[in-house]
């Protein structure tokens, strides 16, 4: 079992997300990130989430409360005032530890041999773990992320949401020599759902099932009315399952980095593909070489394919095990 921090921002799909890393994976520690929400309701929702699925032994380390140089970016119209909209929830009788997100990251790694960073929020604790701390990009097996885009953007037309809050911070991530494993919106965009997954979610009938079907009824709600798609994406829900079950997504090697200038492009994830065949990213163009030159060598992979279907499969055996 992979032993691995999770580092998020919960958000209605941080919360299937540490559904689905606390049942299958050896789960270190939790680190929160300002982001979808203030850093002090991201946190009580990760408590709140453990506490659902009665995995309140696993610690909650609060770091970072906004971006290293940016002011912070919430997403209220997505996730609601409290960042966890929907469910109705009692307070946490746990507590956050008081040992500083960053620090649990620096000290976990150096201490702990074969450790696995997914991160699902902004990257803001992850670049200032590597500051702190530059020996951690040796110690670090991989870093899977929530974030970027292979093609268009969400929250502008060019950059993804967790990017556009901290691009310097992703910036520092990209270019410091960890293995990253970037889950972009143009996967996750395919992890698409609808009232039927809801009902599923109904049956299945545990705890944790009925709190997914809340927190995806009010995301599917908000999406339609931010967003106007006739579903709601689990973002974060997809890069947990790359990490869990790699065979669920199809990648492609590529040089990523993000731009920090541009007046229409900022936090734009600049993917170079010119060594792989196809004018779309579709795997099955990507994986034949191409005639042109090539430009930088790749320093990350992209999600490209999901596998919808098992995707599923896997969270529903997830929420079953749950009781």
């Amino acid at each position: 079992m992979k032993k691995v921090i999770l580092d998020c921002d919960p958000g209605h799909d941080d919360a299937f997300a540490i559904m689905l890393a606390a049942q299958h994976l050896d789960l270190l520690g939790v680190t929160t990130i300002g982001g979808n929400c203030s850093l002090k309701n991201v946190t009580t929702n990760a408590l709140k989430t453990l506490e659902v699925i009665g995995r309140t032994d696993i610690p909650v380390y609060p770091g970072n409360p906004g971006p290293l140089v940016a002011k912070l970016v919430t997403a209220p119209q997505f996730h609601g005032e409290s960042g966890m909209d929907g469910p109705v929830l009692p307070d946490p009788v746990t507590k956050p530890q008081k040992k500083h997100g960053v620090d649990f990251i620096v000290e976990t790694v150096m201490s702990t041999d074969h450790v696995t960073l997914l991160a699902t929020g902004p990257l803001t604790n992850i670049a200032d773990a590597i500051i702190r701390e530059p020996k951690i990009v040796d110690r670090v097996d991989d870093l899977y992320i929530m974030g970027g885009s292979v093609t268009y953007g969400n929250w502008t037309p060019t950059a993804e949401f967790n990017i556009f809050v901290d691009p310097e911070a992703a910036y520092k991530v990209f270019n410091s020599g960890l293995r990253v494993h970037m889950c972009g919106i143009n996967l996750t965009r395919q992890c698409f759902l609808h009232q039927e997954h809801i009902d599923e979610f109904r049956r299945i009938g545990t705890k944790a099932a009925n709190f997914a079907a809340d927190l995806t009824e009010y995301f599917l709600k908000t999406t339609e009315e931010n967003a106007c798609l006739p579903g709601c994406n689990l973002h974060d829900a997809c890069a947990a399952a790359w990490v869990i079950c790699p065979d669920l997504i199809q990648a492609a090697p590529m040089h990523i980095t993000v731009e920090l200038k541009g007046e229409f492009t900022r936090g734009m994830t600049v993917c170079d593909y010119r060594h792989l065949r196809g004018s779309e990213p579709a795997v099955d163009l990507l994986r034949t070489p191409a005639m042109e030159p090539r430009g930088e060598e790749p320093n990350a992979e992209a999600a490209l394919e999901l596998d919808f279907e098992g995707f599923m499969q896997l969270l529903y055996g997830t929420l079953k095990e749950y009781k």
